[in-house]
């Protein structure tokens, strides 16, 4: 599929070099470490379950000094096409994802995150912005570093029961990742990455590509909730998107090529690598007051929590686990066009299943 990623690239290429012109080339040249910045980010929001802001936020705020109302709004443009291009090479290369997940997770996120950037977004003080999404990426390494103690466990390649209490739970957690994300810029994806890893024990090749696309459509809906209802895509974060966009539409893609070429535990140190300089970044650097640890600290220990509830419940684990039942494959939903829940062998067993999102 890198034929087709290249034609992505090349159609994106030849519409902003027409509509845009001259005009691109003057942002690139003003704001040319922004593009820099999303190369290494779009790598990491096409091929992990963080996503691009995850580098684009941190850098924007702390190194190049740009606020975090701005970063966060230029955080879901950016990741609108670039995980958007993502997508359409998961899709098209019919990676097995969760196709449930993404219908309920997605839905109740779309809710979330635009009843967030509308209502609740505005009210949060930018230092608390900053911190929050820290928190976030933090509880995500914690999720990452309890999934490592699961390895006795069978991983599954969907969600091995679904019922209306599956349901319940994806849409429960789809919308407070998107409460979260209208604030923070991330979220989505992370509270999904708990809920499919640690509780319904997914395979990591699976809940990856499935939270990518989760988190397109959800930038997609916070995006325009900033262009056409809050009105704040203008000025810079305007000119930081041109500049951009050309970046991204090839970076994320290539970086869900990169991570299928890497080892699970090189992409886990790797982010373990990131989110740890995030943290000690926002230590050093964002001036907490005493409302702000409160809220930070009272976030990272609700999600730790969760995390430990999640990975102490037996109810999803396969025969690897002590004492819990074999895990019973729920029919096959209906797929959408391009969809594929690829699992060879049996339905419960991962060891078939590819990773290769351009193959």
């Amino acid at each position: 599929m890198l034929a087709v990623n290249a034609l992505v690239g090349l159609l994106v290429w030849a519409v902003w070099a027409f509509v845009w012109g001259p005009r691109y080339l003057d942002a690139l040249a003003d704001h040319w470490a922004v593009a820099l910045t999303m190369v290494f980010g779009s790598l990491v929001g096409g091929g992990t379950s963080e996503g691009g802001g995850a580098i684009a936020f941190p850098v924007l705020t702390k190194v190049l000094d740009v606020p975090a109302d701005r970063a966060r709004v230029f955080t879901f443009a950016i990741q609108s096409l670039g995980m958007g291009a993502a997508s359409l090479s998961i899709l098209g290369s019919r990676v097995p994802v969760e196709g449930r997940v993404i219908l309920y997770g997605s839905s109740a996120g779309v809710v979330g995150v635009l009843t967030s950037v509308v209502l609740i977004a505005p009210l949060v003080p930018l230092p608390t912005v900053r911190a929050l999404f820290t928190m976030l990426l933090v509880a995500l390494a914690i999720a990452l570093a309890l999934q490592l103690r699961q390895r006795g466990y069978r991983r599954h390649p969907r969600v091995p029961r679904w019922g209306a209490r599956e349901a319940l739970l994806v849409s429960g957690f789809g919308l407070a990742g998107g409460l979260l994300s209208g604030v923070a810029g991330v979220g989505e994806n992370c509270v999904m990455f708990l809920l499919l890893v640690l509780l319904f024990r997914v395979s990591e090749k699976v809940a990856t590509p499935t939270t990518v696309v989760m988190m397109t459509v959800v930038s997609v809906a916070a995006f325009l909730a900033h262009a056409f209802v809050v009105g704040d895509f203008t000025g810079p974060v305007y000119d930081y998107w041109i500049a951009s966009v050309p970046v991204v539409v090839v970076g994320a893609p290539l970086g869900a090529w990169i991570c299928t070429r890497l080892t699970p535990l090189t992409i886990r140190v790797l982010l373990f690598v990131l989110i740890g300089t995030e943290f000690v970044s926002t230590l050093l650097f964002v001036p907490f007051t005493p409302g702000m640890a409160l809220a930070s600290g009272g976030v990272l220990i609700a999600l730790t929590l969760l995390s430990v509830a999640f990975v102490r419940t037996t109810r999803y684990a396969g025969p690897g686990a002590r004492g819990a039942p074999d895990a019973v494959p729920a029919p096959m939903a209906p797929s959408a066009p391009g969809v594929s829940f690829r699992a060879p062998g049996r339905a419960a067993d991962m060891s078939g299943v590819r990773n290769s999102y351009l193959e």
